[in-house]
Formats: structure tokens, sequence, C-alpha cells
């Protein structure tokens, strides 16, 4: 038990260890400095010198929190950490020496700078020992041989995370084509066409997250290497490690991402969430946390949803709001009493066959609740209202894009009341609920076949939480009126993506079957109402043209809906390019 790690046991090994040092240090500073003849004057203020250092070093270091330090991922950061308080307690020395000057407490002022050399090289080499000694001596080198494909820097951090003998990774080659002939922590680097031409037996990769994972995954399968990882969340101890998956294949990473300016459009600011425990209302919740929100007012009608995120969110404080949309009378005393600067609108019914089952209630919830908080918005004075769409509200053929269709309508020309009101559009994002990714996985999982509606349907993808940082960033700049539009980059054949999936699983018995389009599916999603767009100074942001019509009739033209024989006739003569597809 005396032998087993503890937290105590590693800061008391440190702080004995580091007491030997400066005793150590302050006797060879003098006796170097006198030639190992240290005349006895000096005997006091050896001891002094050791008091003082021993006294005032330790307790900084325990201050600043030294001891805390992981000994096996001491790293640059700790490294600049404990010189700025070594630093401190020499300098702290030197001014003791000074004041007291005039008694027989002295110290030459070169012992001061042999001391602070001395100590600082054992202490260091003492942090990096075990580290050292893990990372040359104790590689896995029965590992699988590992390419790193990823920048030098990331690349490096990759190989301090593999070099253990815990790893199952024993690096070869780092892929990099802007550097060559170089060694990184004893590794060599090519280019991807050198290194295809050296014939190097290899069994794994390794890929930084941001790159074009997707190419990237194609020129390793042309090698012949098909235990691929992904690195991502890199810090000073290392990066994480996991097996590539089809978000991964799938994920953009705009270039254009303004993080500055979504950082000035929510610090600071009240924020009322709807739909805060769904896929994208939740990963909203966490953007505003991130981005230092004032206050997130969560507002959801699933008690479990709601549940789920308000335990996430724990660095800013929080409201959570158990309530419909659809009731104004309760959802006004949420704006009265928390009076929001910034209304976020992620509420809706989205699942198309449900939907289209449930069309009254679809209308309901979508329409209604929708018209619900743009009023209130603009009665209680919010700054910006945003309102999330889909491209499905885009030529729409089933009853969930013809709603959506009509809020666009409705927030785009309720603006000029005093509240900024604009729309974001955008696609499919990756592992939302009810989306094919997670269906996918579970029929995979239960070694079942794969279920595509039709070999040429095809969808665009986004990773949720790019999704909703574009979102913001759309938003900061809106003025009011625009329905902004996402760059979905490419749309992906569905066939393809389960083709993908299966690869990945490693199930050879897994087919794919095709079942037949649902209803109001369409073969292929647009984003663009007709070719009129204009630019914004985002590349991965434009905004459609506007279409007008008048907000008394379109309210009127709602609450006929509400209250017609034939909600899709009335639909149809709201949003006249939709042509239903219930077959």
């Amino acid at each position: 038990m005396i032998l087993q790690p503890s937290e105590f046991k590693r800061k008391i090994f440190f702080i004995l260890f580091d007491i030997s040092i400066i005793v150590f240090a302050v006797f060879i500073a003098f006796n170097l400095r006198f030639d190992f003849h240290i005349p006895t004057i000096y005997n006091d203020s050896i001891f002094a010198s050791i008091v003082i250092l021993v006294l005032v070093r330790i307790s900084l270091f325990y201050y600043y929190r030294v001891y805390d330090i992981s000994w096996r991922h001491f790293g640059f950061r700790d490294t600049t950490s404990l010189v700025s308080v070594m630093t401190f307690s020499t300098l702290l020395l030197v001014v003791f020496t000074y004041v007291l000057r005039s008694s027989d407490f002295t110290i030459p002022r070169s012992i001061i700078a042999i001391e602070f050399f001395i100590s600082l090289f054992l202490i260091l080499t003492l942090r990096i020992s075990k580290r050292l000694y893990l990372e040359t001596y104790k590689m896995n080198v029965d590992g699988k041989s590992t390419i790193i494909i990823a920048s030098i820097d990331k690349a490096n951090t990759i190989l301090r995370t593999i070099n253990t003998k815990e790893s199952d990774y024993y690096p070869v080659a780092i892929i990099n084509d802007r550097y060559k002939n170089m060694k990184i922590n004893g590794v060599d680097v090519f280019s991807f066409e050198e290194f295809k031409h050296l014939n190097i037996q290899c069994e794994a990769a390794i890929v930084d997250v941001s790159m074009e994972i997707a190419s990237v995954y194609q020129k390793l399968h042309e090698l012949s290497i098909t235990t691929i990882k992904v690195a991502s969340d890199y810090g000073d101890y290392g990066a994480s490690i996991h097996d590539i998956s089809v978000e991964d294949l799938l994920a953009r990473h705009p270039q254009d991402l303004d993080k500055t300016k979504i950082s000035a459009f929510i610090k600071d600011k009240t924020i009322l969430i709807s739909g805060a425990g769904g896929s994208i209302g939740s990963e909203i919740c966490r953007q505003c946390e991130k981005f230092g929100a004032k206050k997130l007012i969560m507002l959801d009608h699933s008690e479990y949803n709601l549940y789920a995120i308000s335990e996430e969110i724990k660095k800013i404080p929080t409201v959570l709001v158990m309530q419909n949309i659809v009731d104004k009378e309760l959802l006004e005393q949420t704006f009265k009493t928390h009076d929001p600067e910034i209304v976020i609108h992620a509420a809706a019914y989205k699942h198309v066959p449900l939907v289209e089952a449930n069309i009254s209630e679809a209308i309901l919830n979508n329409v209604v609740g929708t018209q619900n908080i743009i009023d209130l918005s603009i009665q209680y004075k919010v700054k910006k209202f945003v309102m999330i769409s889909t491209d499905k509200a885009v030529r729409p053929t089933n009853v969930m894009g013809a709603t959506k269709r009509i809020c666009e309508l409705y927030a785009q020309n309720s603006n000029g009341f005093g509240t900024d009101i604009v729309a974001v559009r955008f696609g499919n994002v990756l592992g939302s609920s009810g989306s094919v990714i997670p269906k996918f996985k579970a029929q995979i999982e239960k070694g079942e076949n794969i279920t595509v509606t039709h070999p040429d349907i095809t969808r665009y993808f986004m990773l949720i939480p790019e999704a909703c940082e574009l979102v913001l960033q759309a938003a900061s700049i809106g003025s009011g009126g625009e329905i902004f539009i996402l760059d979905m980059g490419e749309p992906i054949k569905i066939v393809d993506l389960a083709q993908k999936m299966i690869e990945l699983s490693g199930k050879k018995n897994i087919q794919i079957k095709f079942t037949g389009l649902r209803p109001g599916e369409k073969l292929y999603e647009e984003l663009l109402l007709d070719e009129s767009e204009s630019k914004t100074q985002y590349e991965s942001i434009t905004v459609a043209a506007p279409t007008y019509y008048e907000r008394k009739k379109l309210t009127q033209d709602i609450q006929e809906l509400l209250h017609s024989d034939d909600m899709l006739k009335k639909l149809k003569m709201i949003v006249p390019e939709f042509h239903h597809q219930p077959n």
C-alpha cells in the first residue's frame, strides 16, 4: 500500500526532492564561488539562504500549483510556469539580501545567480525525467507500425500521446507535404508521394481531425491501410485519439468561421432558446456558454431533454422553462419575467413522416408557435430574433417543409417593429435525432441490412457544432429581414453514406436494401427558392432574395389554415410552390 501512487504522495515526493535540490544548489554555489574554500564568516549566510529559499520557493510552488502538475505529462507551459516561480523566488532572495545587508547576513551576487541556474536545471530535470524515460525507453516497438498525417506541431503532440508502452502504435513516419528532410521527435517527415515510393510496411494511420479526411481516407485505402484513427482535442499533454467515424468523413470545416464576431454577439447577453433540449437547441446552448452569455433561458416542452442539457451547462446562470410555445399566455410570462435580449427559436416538429401523419398538430406547433414567439419578441423589445429553418422549406414537397416556409415568411415580413428578425436555413446535421446516421448505426449494430429509400437520394450534411456556430455568425451580421443560407458543400448520396458506414464497421455480411421514397420525401433538397441570392462578408453565408407577404394578410391566412377543412389546400394557397408528394 505504501508504494501505491496518490496525489498526496506525489506532492510529498516533489517537496522533499525540491528541498534537497535547494540545499545542494546553495552549497555548490558557495563552493564554486570560493573555489571550495568557503570562509567561516559565510556559515550563517549559507544557513539563512537555505531557510529563505526553502520557505519562499516551496510556498510559491504550492501556491501556484506546481505540485499539481502531472509528472508523466510535464510540458512546455508547465516549464514556463515553473521558471516564472523560480525567478520570482530568487528575486525575493535578492530583496532579503539587500534589506539585511547591514547585518551579518551577506551573499555575493554571483552566488544567487549560480544557485538559481543549478536549482532550475535540477528541478526541471526531475520534472521531465519520467516523460523522457517513458517516451524514449518505454515505446511500444511491438505496436502497429503507424504513420501520422498532420501539421508539424500537431504531429509532435500526437507523438507525445502514442510514445508510451501502453500505446498500440509505433510511429514510422509523419506525412506532411509542406516539409521535407526533417525529423520530429526522432520520426522522419515525408510527403505523401515520397512515402508511397518508400514501400514501408504500415498497418495504421492517425489523421488530424482538421484535415480533408475524406480524401486522406481514400489515399490510405490505396496504400491498404485500413486501421485509421482521428486525433482531436489537442492540449499541452497530448491529443484525444479515436476511431474514424462517418461524421469525420463527411465533416466540413468552414474556413471563414469568425469566433470574434460570434463572441461579440453572444457575450454578456441574456438569451432565450426555444427547443433548448433538441439537437440544434442544445448545441446552441453549449455555444452560448462557450462564448460567454450572461444568462440562458432554456425553454423546452420535454422534461427529459431540458434536464439533460441543464446538466451540461454549469458555467453560466440558467433558467429552465418547461413550456410549450403554442401556449402564448404562459410564454408571455417567461418574456415578462426574464426580459431576454436575444431569442433563438429552434423548437419545431421536424420528422417528415410523423408530420405527414399529424398535419394539424404540426401546423399548430410549427406555425402558431413561431408566430407566438415572434410576436412576443417584438412586444417585449427583444434586440434580435433568430429562427432556425431548413432546406425542406424550399419548394416543399411535404407538410413539414411547408410549415417552415410559412414560418420564414412570417419572420421575414415581421421585421421593422424594433426587433431585428432573421432566419437561418441549412440542411441535415450529422448525428441529429431522427437523422439517417444514428438509424444506420443502430441497424449495423444489430447486424441488419441498411434500409435506404432510393438509390439516387441525396442530402446536404454538416456537423452540429459547426452549423450552430455559423447560425450564430449569420445572426451576428443580420440587420433584420434576411433569410441566411449556410454553405453545406456538395450533397451526399445516401447510398454512398450507407456503404461507407458498412466499410467502417468491418462487417462483411450487411447489405443495402431499398424501400422506396417515404410520403413527402424528395430525392434531393435545395437551399434556394430561385437563383437570386446576395453575398455576405463570409463565403459560407449567403442571403436569399426576400419574399413579400403582407403581414396582416398572412396572419389572417394562418387563422384560416387552422380552421380549414382542407389544410393541404390552404397550405398550397399560402405557399404556392408547395407540391405535396404524399406517397
